[in-house]
C-alpha cells in the first residue's frame, strides 16, 4: 500500500538576512521576524478552531542572530562574556524578542564592540510550536489531542522534547545542524518551555520577573515582603513602581487592595518592580530540592542578576542560638537532584561579590560589625539533603558525615540552589537563620516557632533586600564572575 501523501506546506514570506552594526536595529529586525511568524502561526490555528480544517501543514520559523569572525585577537579578558573563544560562525535561536529586549541589545553590543564585525538576524530552521506561539494570546488555546477533527501534529509544529534540553549550559551540546556554534546557553525552545513553566507555578507571567531574585522556603517571608513593598510604594524616593502577586495583581501605592486566591500555586510569586527589571522578585518554593531544582531551572532562561536563598536552616553547633544567621561558603549535596546534570565532585565555589554583599547587609540591618558580627552570624559549610525527617534514622552516620565536612547548618534547598547557579551561570549566595538545633535537643515546636519568626522573619528579609540593593549598584562585569565560565562559553551571559 502506498504511503499517503504529506500535505503541503504553508508558512509565511521569507525574509533575507540582514547584517547590522546596531545592537537595537538588530533586535528591532528580531522582533519584526518574530512577531510576523507567530502572527501567521496565530491566524492559521485560529482558523482551524473554527473549523476551517487545513489543507496544508502550517509552519513559521523562529528568528535567529549569527556572528562570523576570523581572527584570533583575543577580546577584553575582563569580562566574562560578549566574546567568543575561536574563530568560527555561531549562532543562536531568539524567542520573545520583545521580553529580552535590554537584554540582547546589551549581549550584542558588547559582541559587536568586541569582534568588530555586523551580527546577521534572519529566521532560523527551527520550527515554533504552536504551543509557545499562541500563549500570548488570551483567545487562544491549544486543546488536548483528539479534541479537534484532524490530528494537531499532523498540521502544526508542536514541542520536541529531544530538541528541549539543557544540553548547552550543561557543556555536552554538539554543533548546530549547519556546523555553527552555539551564542546563547539556552535555545529558542528551551526558553519557550520555561516560560510557560513560569507561569503555571508561579501564577504570574515572565515580564513581572525582576534581575534580582529572593528564594524562601516559608509564607512568613512573603508577608514581610508585602509588607515592605508597600512601604515602599509609599515613598516615590525608593525607586521601586509596582507590586505584583499571583494572579499577575499590580498595585502602585501603599494602599492598593490585593485580592486573595482562593487557591495559590505551586510557588506563589511576588515582583516589586523597578524601571528596567532593576527590582526584586520572591519566590516562595516551599520544601525541597526537587521544587528548588524546579525554580531555578526555568527562572534561569531569565538570565538574571543574581538569586539568593533566605530560609530556616538547623543548626549543628551547640555554640549556635536560635535566630542566628549562616552565610554559607560551602555546600555538602546530599540533595540528589542535580547529580546527573552536575556530579557532586564538582565544586561550588563561593562568590566574594555576593559574600560582601550579604555581610554587610547584615551588619547594616543588626547594627553590628567587625568581631561584633561572630555574635549573631556564622561563616561555613551549609549541608542540603532530600529527607526532612534525617534526625529519625540512625545519627551514627549522618552526624559523622556532617563533622567531617565542618558543616554547621543544615536544610533542603540551599545547595541546589548554588548549584544550579552554577551550572546556569547565574551569581548565587545563601544566608539561612537558625530555626531549630535537633542535634542539641531544640526541636521547632509551635509556640517556639510563632516566637521565632515574629522577631526574626522581618530582619532576615529585609537583609535579603539590602543584599540585592547593593548588588544592583554593582557593574554587571562583576556581579557576573569568571568562576562560573568554563574552558568554551557561549558569548550570551
Amino acid at each position: 500500500m502506498n504511503a499517503p501523501d504529506k500535505l503541503p506546506i504553508l508558512m509565511p514570506d521569507a525574509a533575507a538576512p540582514e547584517a547590522f552594526f546596531d545592537a537595537e536595529a538588530a533586535v528591532s529586525r528580531l522582533e519584526a521576524l518574530y512577531s510576523q511568524a507567530t502572527r501567521f502561526l496565530n491566524d492559521r490555528f485560529a482558523d482551524a478552531l473554527a473549523g476551517v480544517r487545513p489543507d496544508a501543514s502550517v509552519r513559521a520559523f523562529y528568528p535567529e542572530v549569527r556572528i562570523t569572525t576570523a581572527t584570533h585577537a583575543k577580546a577584553d579578558s575582563r569580562l566574562s562574556f560578549g566574546h567568543v573563544a575561536v574563530p568560527g560562525t555561531y549562532a543562536a535561536t531568539i524567542t520573545r524578542p520583545d521580553l529580552f529586549r535590554n537584554y540582547l541589545i546589551q549581549q550584542l553590543g558588547i559582541l559587536i564592540r568586541n569582534h568588530g564585525v555586523p551580527v546577521i538576524v534572519g529566521p532560523s530552521a527551527t520550527p515554533i510550536p504552536v504551543h509557545f506561539a499562541v500563549t500570548s494570546n488570551p483567545d487562544l488555546a491549544v486543546p488536548q489531542e483528539g479534541v479537534l477533527d484532524f490530528s494537531l501534529r499532523d498540521v502544526f509544529d508542536v514541542p520536541d522534547l529531544s530538541t528541549t534540553n539543557d544540553d548547552i549550559v550543561n557543556g555536552t551540546a554538539q554543533p548546530n545542524p549547519d556546523g555553527s556554534w552555539h551564542l546563547a546557553p539556552f535555545t529558542a525552545q528551551r526558553v519557550d518551555y520555561s516560560l510557560a513553566r513560569l507561569s503555571h507555578y508561579t501564577a504570574t507571567v515572565p515580564e513581572h520577573f525582576q534581575n534580582h531574585v529572593l528564594f524562601t522556603n516559608y509564607q512568613f517571608y512573603v508577608d514581610e515582603f508585602e509588607a515592605f513593598a508597600r512601604q515602599m510604594l509609599a515613598e516615590p524616593a525608593s525607586g521601586y513602581t509596582s507590586f505584583v502577586t499571583p494572579g499577575n495583581h499590580e498595585i502602585t501605592t501603599a494602599d492598593g487592595d490585593i485580592p486573595i486566591l482562593t487557591k495559590l500555586p505551586q510557588m506563589p510569586t511576588y515582583h516589586l518592580k523597578r524601571r528596567g527589571g532593576q527590582g526584586i522578585s520572591l519566590v516562595n518554593i516551599g520544601v525541597g530540592p526537587s521544587n528548588a531544582k524546579t525554580a531555578t531551572d526555568h527562572i534561569a532562561v531569565l538570565r538574571p542578576h543574581a538569586w539568593l536563598m533566605v530560609g530556616h536552616c538547623a543548626g549543628l553547633r551547640n555554640s549556635q542560638s536560635l535566630g542566628d544567621f549562616v552565610l554559607a561558603h560551602a555546600y555538602l549535596r546530599e540533595d540528589k537532584v542535580l547529580d546527573d546534570d552536575l556530579p557532586v565532585w564538582v565544586p561550588i565555589p563561593a562568590l566574594a561579590e555576593i559574600q560582601i554583599a550579604l555581610q554587610e547587609a547584615v551588619a547594616e540591618v543588626a547594627h553590628m560589625d567587625g568581631f561584633d558580627l561572630k555574635r549573631i552570624m556564622r561563616t561555613g559549610t551549609v549541608a542540603t539533603v532530600d529527607n526532612r525527617n534525617w534526625e529519625l534514622r540512625d545519627q551514627t552516620g549522618p552526624v559523622h558525615r556532617l563533622s567531617l565536612s565542618r558543616a554547621i547548618a543544615l536544610d533542603m534547598e540551599s545547595a541546589t540552589i548554588a548549584a544550579n547557579g552554577f551550572r546556569f551561570r547565574v551569581p548565587y549566595g545563601t544566608l539561612l537563620c537558625v530555626s531549630d538545633k535537633p542535634l542539641h535537643g531544640e526541636l521547632k515546636l509551635p509556640g517556639m516557632a510563632t516566637e521565632f519568626y515574629r522577631t526574626q522573619v522581618s530582619r532576615h528579609l529585609l537583609i535579603g533586600v539590602r543584599a540585592m540593593e547593593r548588588l544592583r549598584e554593582m557593574p554587571l562585569e562583576r556581579i557576573h564572575s569568571r568562576k562560573l565560565r568554563s574552558f568554551e562559553e557561549t558569548a550570551f551571559l
